[in-house]
Formats: C-alpha cells, sequence, structure tokens
C-alpha cells in the first residue's frame, strides 16, 4: 500500500523511526539505522530524511559530504576551464533512498532537489565546484541523468553535476 509523504524535509535525529524504514536495499536501509547518526556526529556527512505520514516515519533520506574530483576524471572539455589543480572541490550526495511504501511518488526528486538547494546555499561558506553521486545500478544512473547529472568518463556509475549548472534549477 502506497503511503503519502509531509512536505518536511529535516536533518536526521533521535525521534526519526531509523529502524523501521526499508528500501529494497539492505546497505541503505543499515547505512539509515547504523550508521547515519555515527557519521553525523562524527562530522563526515550530514542526513537528511523526508518526515513519513506517521511521527517519526521517515519516507526517504540522503547524506550529503564533502568530496574531490580528480581533474583527469572530468570530461576534457570541463577540466580545461578550470584552474590547474590536481582535485578540485566538490559536494557529495552519498546516499539517497526513498522507502519502498512510499516509492512511485517522485519523491527521489523531491530529495534530489532539496540536497542540491542546501548544497547551493553552502556555496556561500564552502567552495563546490560540481555535486558527485555514485550510482547503485543502471536504473540510479538514469534517475541522475534525468536530472542533468554527466557521467565521468573513467567512471561510468560516477556522474556529477557542475554547481553553477544547479543554481540555474533554482532562479
Amino acid at each position: 500500500m502506497k503511503r503519502t509523504a509531509s512536505a518536511v524535509i529535516e536533518p536526521l535525529g533521535p525521534h526519526h523511526d531509523r529502524a523501521a524504514f526499508s528500501c529494497g536495499d539492505t546497505g541503505l536501509d543499515a547505512y539509515l539505522e547504523h550508521r547515519a547518526t555515527q557519521d553525523e556526529r562524527r562530522n563526515v556527512a550530514r542526513v537528511f530524511v523526508l518526515v513519513g505520514d506517521a511521527p517519526g516515519a521517515i519516507a526517504g533520506f540522503y547524506s550529503v559530504s564533502s568530496t574531490g574530483i580528480d581533474i583527469g576524471d572530468l570530461p576534457r572539455e570541463q577540466a580545461k576551464k578550470l584552474p590547474h589543480y590536481p582535485v578540485i572541490p566538490a559536494a557529495l550526495i552519498g546516499r539517497l533512498a526513498v522507502g519502498r511504501e512510499y516509492q512511485g511518488q517522485g519523491l527521489g526528486g523531491v530529495l534530489l532537489i532539496d540536497a542540491l538547494k542546501r548544497i547551493i546555499e553552502a556555496g556561500g561558506s564552502v567552495a563546490a565546484y560540481a555535486v558527485v553521486v555514485d550510482a547503485k545500478d543502471d536504473r540510479a544512473v538514469s534517475f541522475y541523468e534525468k536530472h542533468g547529472f554527466q557521467r565521468f568518463p573513467t567512471h561510468p556509475k560516477r556522474l556529477f553535476l557542475p554547481v553553477a549548472t544547479a543554481r540555474q534549477l533554482f532562479p
């Protein structure tokens, strides 16, 4: 049975029922249940949740952290426009998942847009050339490509979206 999520995306907190979340991928489920709060506490990632239709319910989540892009991994057209540093700063959407009972409602896109907005807003404090994602499978690659991400030529399941391009989505 499909359930409806609220329109609220907020930082992961102790009141959220992490153990009840299931997206169909045991790795993502285990991350949320066992490692997300540790990553928060250790300042390794920030985790945000889409609130479900019951108190504490999680309809979906994503994590964001910093990363770097080896300039040699970028398409030549992109790399030639950048300083000749070996590593270019970027933001990483490390994990993004929607709970099984909330899937098929476009909530993955809602989470992705929220992550992009937060990354753009942080741009006043922390520089990032692009947003990077590591897709788990071909379906995830298609999802990110549909939202404007490009594949790295040398890593077909790693994609990026220049922050300048993401800014154009939010006039």
